[in-house]
């Protein structure tokens, strides 16, 4: 398959009423577990780099030069996204090394201040043919949309859409970045009433911190880009603790990063086909 653009992958999702899976990169091998993860399930792929990551690794390129590479030889549809760009200049840096999809995150901003820059950023993303996600919360808030307490109202997320022309919104429902609990409790009703406000796909960031039946609901109710990351680091960097816990004199890398790689994989296809609500999975 071709590397393809997250446009086509939501599009397609909130088209069927089902879910799909948008998981961040930390490194190659998280790059690499995820593109297997979507060819064990047969299922399509969002592969994500932060900008806390792309700081992690000095910068944007290195990361998604190999991250597009990974992507180009999967068997399966797979997109390249960039998440929680709060710096514009990001945001060019991405569209000029070939990504499909970027976020740019204004959620802890005033709104006006939010508007006018996400605005700006959509503008010059799709004059590049780039499909754009934009975030609402709430005015202010040092957290943005995903502090707790936080939630979108659907008015003012109707007048940030019409106003930005963002492509797809990240709302603030009940969820939460970086819980490594799944005790996150989702609001369904202002799900449902933000996906009747809105023309464009919703998507649920801080999912990691949210139960498989949650989610699933929350698919149900109008989610369509499902944002991971904590809970897969979770199932990569046990598997790293339990392969060295078992050999003290392991030094080879590869040794402990394989299996890891293997444990990110099966979770996450596992994941996919939670939120594609194919019925073992939800059930599961």
């Amino acid at each position: 398959m071709t590397l393809v653009s997250a446009r086509e992958l939501v599009t397609d999702a909130a088209a069927r009423g089902t879910g799909i899976g948008a998981f961040n990169v930390i490194h190659l091998e998280t790059a690499e577990g995820l593109v297997r993860a979507s060819a064990d399930a047969g299922l399509p792929v969002i592969l994500q780099i932060s900008q806390n990551c792309a700081d992690y690794h000095g910068g944007l390129e290195p990361i998604a030069l190999a991250t597009l590479a990974v992507a180009r030889r999967a068997q399966t549809p797979v997109a390249v996204h960039l998440d929680h760009a709060e710096r514009p200049e990001l945001v060019d840096e991405a569209i000029a090394l070939g990504f499909g999809s970027v976020m740019f995150d204004g959620g802890a901003l005033p709104y006006d201040e939010n508007v006018a820059l996400t605005a700006a950023v959509a503008e010059r993303a799709h004059a590049a043919g780039v499909y754009v996600e934009g975030e609402l919360g709430e005015v202010g808030g040092k957290d943005g949309a995903h502090a707790p307490g936080v939630r979108t109202d659907p008015d003012e997320a109707r007048a940030f859409v019409a106003a930005t022309r963002v492509d797809a919104l990240a709302v603030a429902v009940g969820s939460s970045h970086a819980m490594t609990d799944r005790t996150a409790s989702l609001d369904l009703e202002l799900i449902a009433r933000l996906r009747d406000a809105l023309d464009v796909p919703l998507v649920l960031h801080g999912s990691s911190g949210v139960a498989d039946a949650v989610i699933a609901d929350a698919v149900r109710a109008g989610m369509t880009k499902i944002n991971v990351s904590t809970h897969l680091n979770g199932f990569f960097t046990r598997a790293i603790r339990s392969t060295l816990g078992a050999d003290d004199r392991l030094v080879d890398s590869r040794k402990y990063l394989a299996p890891a790689r293997e444990a990110l994989a099966g979770e996450a296809a596992r994941m996919l086909r939670l939120f594609a609500l194919e019925s073992a999975a939800v059930a599961g």
